[in-house]
């Protein structure tokens, strides 16, 4: 009798020590990298109305809050400049200290697999590349490809500090991304969250009742084939792989998929809808920039690639604080997976210096179609970011205009004024233009900065 009342204060004992603990989700870790002069939110579990007191080492207060009934607690607490390494002290019944934490930027890596592909897989100049690329100031976290049916509160993985061994299996477009940001913002920590699917469609990115509540967007999932590699369901990947870690504070996302969309008509609205969606769940309008995907030989007896690319530059007319680089100079048409990784990091990070951190005023997107004025038997095409307009050689043969009757012929194109002169004797009334239209076309047009145009096709 004796020893089963001594087993049960110890069955209770361990039972109550198991329910006290103070814990954290996974993508509060050490080595992490925080937002900077923010008002971050940490948040945990613990036994209810637990206090549960914060004290970060860079200003030593602490903060205290209450676990709810529902066992989770979470408290908004400012951080200062760049800076670190600090501890962070979580205190309930009992303590974590979290160690070796950065005050720096940090930036989400997301999308398929021109996103995921890392050195390993064989990027250009990637072994000198690995070679150089220990760097403490630069900081991963590796989301690991799982599904949910239901939005999920933690996953696994810990942030790792860049070494040749972590970058070397980490996105190489995230990491090119961070050491462009530090060269001008004079060596900031950089904090890369890399949640990544090579194969998957957008939709499954999306929180799967905004597909749902979407006419257009449900009818257009619905065609989604079954695929081995990964899932095709709205919302899996986001569930398991974008949701436990909502409200981490971010500066941006950058986004590089598209891929796994061709064939749909609607990829314009399905993009727009995954960025207003996650904007609406971290409550924050952050930056949001892409990668237009590659010139590719997705088969010539369709217009498929071409159409995801103009639905892309679409994007940006619907949805503000976006950005879209241009990849068709530097993207073989016979690879879907280019290989020059470092110059796709590098223009989506001149975008965010331009942008988002102002550090300059360079020249960091391609020409972009603006509009079209006809002139009798002309059509004048202006775009922005137009300074500089020139053909790659003498002339271009990828402008072509149509009458009425959407019969399309290549047209005569001339430079004036940075704008685009077109006309054809097929054509004595034209009414739309479309250029690099084309899967596999890769732009011969360029700005004063060598940048390419976007395909398109007036409206």
């Amino acid at each position: 009798m004796k020893n089963n009342i001594i087993a049960f204060v110890l069955f209770l004992t361990l039972s109550n020590t198991a329910i006290a603990n103070v814990t954290l989700p996974n993508i509060f870790s050490d080595n992490m990298v925080l937002q900077r002069n923010s008002i971050i939110t940490i948040w945990g579990w613990a036994n209810p109305q637990e206090e549960v007191t914060i004290t970060p080492s860079w200003n030593n207060q602490a903060y205290s809050i209450k676990a709810s009934n529902q066992a989770k607690w979470e408290i908004n607490i400012p951080t200062p400049k760049e800076g670190g390494p600090y501890t962070i002290a979580i205190k309930g019944y009992n303590e974590i200290v979290l160690k070796n934490i950065l005050i720096g930027e940090v930036w989400i890596c997301s999308g398929q697999s021109n996103m995921e592909m890392s050195a390993s897989w064989g990027i250009e100049n990637g072994d000198e590349a690995v070679k150089k690329a220990a760097n403490p100031n630069i900081r991963f976290f590796s989301v690991p490809k799982l599904t949910a049916t239901t939005p999920q509160n933690n996953l696994s993985g810990n942030w790792t500090a860049c070494t040749p061994e972590t970058m070397k299996y980490f996105s190489a477009v995230g990491y090119f991304f961070a050491t462009r940001l530090q060269e001008e913002l004079k060596n900031v920590p950089i904090g890369l969250i890399g949640s990544n699917w090579g194969g998957t469609p957008a939709e499954i990115w999306i929180p799967e009742e905004v597909i749902r509540e979407d006419a257009v967007l449900l009818e257009s999932a619905k065609t989604r084939k079954e695929e081995s590699y990964g899932p095709n369901q709205p919302g899996r990947a986001f569930n398991a792989m974008i949701a436990p870690f909502v409200g981490f504070k971010i500066a941006g996302v950058i986004w590089y998929q598209g891929e796994s969309n061709v064939g749909s008509s609607v990829y314009d609205k399905t993009l727009s809808a995954l960025i207003t969606s996650w904007r609406k769940l971290w409550e924050h309008e952050f930056p949001f920039y892409y990668v237009q995907i590659a010139p590719y030989q997705y088969g010539d007896n369709h217009f498929g690639g071409v159409e995801i690319r103009n639905a892309q530059r679409k994007v940006l007319d619907k949805i503000t604080n976006s950005g879209m680089i241009i990849t068709s100079d530097i993207s073989p048409i016979d690879d879907i997976h280019p290989k020059d990784k470092k110059s796709v990091g590098i223009r989506l990070a001149n975008l965010a210096l331009v942008n988002t951190y102002k550090t300059n005023t360079a020249l960091v997107n391609g020409p972009l179609y603006k509009g079209i004025t006809i002139d009798k038997n002309k059509i004048v095409v202006s775009f922005d970011y137009a300074i500089g307009l020139h053909f790659a050689t003498n002339k271009s043969n990828q402008f072509e205009i149509s009458g009425n009757d959407n019969v399309f012929y290549i047209a005569d194109a001339i430079i004036k004024n940075n704008a685009i002169i077109l006309k054809s004797t097929k054509v004595p009334h034209p009414k739309k233009v479309r250029f690099a239209w084309k899967n596999t076309a890769q732009s011969d047009l360029f700005n004063k900065a060598n940048l390419p145009a976007s395909s398109f096709l007036s409206e």
